[in-house]
C-alpha cells in the first residue's frame, strides 16, 4: 500500500464526522488551524469610495481594520445601521452602499483607530 507524502494526503471526508481539515486532519467544526487571524497592517485604517464594478454606483470601502473575522462582521453591521444604508463584508474588506466616508470615518475615530481618507 502507497502512503501519502507527510502533511499531504489523509482523509477528505467521512460519514460520520463530515468534511475534514487537510491540514489537521480534525473534522471541520473542530477544526482549530484555520482560524481566521487578525490581519497586519500599517495601523491605519482606510475609508475610500469606488465605483468600479458596480455600474456608476458609489460605495464607501473601508480595508485595514484590525479585527477578527467575527468581530468586523460586528463592525460592519453596527456601521451599516449607523448609515442607514446595506452592504456587506467581503474578504476583510466592508462595503457600505452610497457615499458615507464623512460618517464612517468620524464613527472610526471615535472607536479610537487612526483613520485616513483614500482616494478623490
Amino acid at each position: 500500500m502507497r502512503r501519502p507524502p507527510p502533511g499531504r494526503g489523509g482523509m477528505v471526508y467521512s460519514t460520520e464526522l463530515g468534511r475534514m481539515c487537510p491540514s489537521c486532519g480534525k473534522p471541520l467544526t473542530y477544526c482549530v488551524c484555520k482560524q481566521a487571524k487578525t490581519p497586519i497592517g500599517d495601523g491605519n485604517v482606510r475609508v475610500g469610495r469606488e465605483t468600479k464594478g458596480r455600474k456608476g454606483k458609489g460605495v464607501t470601502v473601508i480595508t485595514g481594520v484590525p479585527l477578527a473575522h467575527e468581530e468586523m462582521q460586528a463592525l460592519a453591521t453596527q456601521l451599516k445601521k449607523r448609515c442607514g444604508s446595506g452592504g456587506t463584508l467581503k474578504d476583510g474588506i466592508i462595503e457600505i452602499q452610497g457615499d458615507h466616508r464623512d460618517l464612517v470615518v468620524e464613527e472610526l475615530r471615535k472607536r479610537g483607530w487612526n483613520v485616513k481618507r483614500s482616494g478623490g
